[in-house]
């Protein structure tokens, strides 16, 4: 997995950049076709925003989390990220299960 962070209008420490890649791990764990993933961080006023694009093969994945703290939007952007790779994983399981159960119902 690929992982570039960005940052507009701040910083990214060391700290972050830990914390990010350790949740990021989760996804990793339920999902191990991840090609890459681009995260960008801003400042906003008083918002910290992170969007996430994670590319798995055949699709794209976009997410994005808006809070006043930023380590909240990073696990807010996580958490939903986690449930859109389920999803994913979910629907290309079921698509290889369809396609055999056709094939047996043909013959």
């Amino acid at each position: 997995m690929n992982l570039q962070l960005t940052g507009h209008h701040l910083e990214i420490t060391p700290a972050i950049r830990d914390y990010v890649t350790a949740k990021l791990e989760r996804i990793t764990r339920h999902f191990d076709h991840v090609i890459d993933v681009n995260v960008i961080m801003s400042v906003e006023k008083l918002q910290q925003r992170i969007e996430a694009n994670v590319r798995v093969p055949g699709n794209a994945i976009f997410c994005e989390s808006i809070d006043a703290d930023m380590y909240a939007a990073i696990d807010g952007l996580v958490d939903k990220l986690d449930r859109q790779i389920l999803r994913h994983k979910e629907k290309i399981v079921g698509q290889r299960h369809d396609g055999a159960s056709r094939q047996h119902d043909v013959e």
